[in-house]
């Protein structure tokens, strides 16, 4: 089984859906039972997805890639440098960058925090630019 989130092209809906198989969703696809949950469009496409990993492995172990402690450590130092020069706004990045964008507020830093996949796309849209990171639970340390 895998699982696609898809992009209504129609009403640009975001949902999540199962197939048996990649090849098991070209083939809906093409015989048009793939539709929006919303609209009921077949304009859909399918997001990159990015892989689940589980829970119970240890990055930290000694016997990890080289390759993969290096990573850890620069998104860990870029971390750093963002904990250091940019404020945490939470769950209300959003709205914190909607207002500094707009000159309703007057930030002299930067802002970081949380954002949803729609709310990252949607701010692009209006001209604000957000990148995304990837970020490692200080417990994960």
């Amino acid at each position: 089984m895998i699982k696609y989130q898809l992009n209504c092209k129609s009403c640009k809906s975001i949902f999540d859906s199962w197939f048996a198989s990649s090849k098991e969703f070209e083939k809906l696809k093409k015989m048009n039972l793939v539709t929006c949950s919303n609209c009921k469009s077949l304009n859909i496409d399918k997001s990159i997805m990015s892989p689940r990993i589980s829970p119970n492995i240890n990055l930290n172990k000694k016997k990890s890639n080289p390759k993969t402690n290096e990573v850890r450590s620069k998104i860990k130092e870029f971390q750093s440098y963002i904990k250091d020069n940019f404020e945490y706004v939470g769950e209300n990045f959003s709205y914190e960058a909607r207002s500094i964008h707009y000159g309703n507020k007057n930030s002299k830093k930067g802002i970081y925090g949380n954002a949803s996949a729609k709310d990252v796309r949607e701010l692009n849209e209006e001209g604000i630019e957000t990148t995304l990171i990837p970020w490692i639970k200080d417990n994960e340390n």
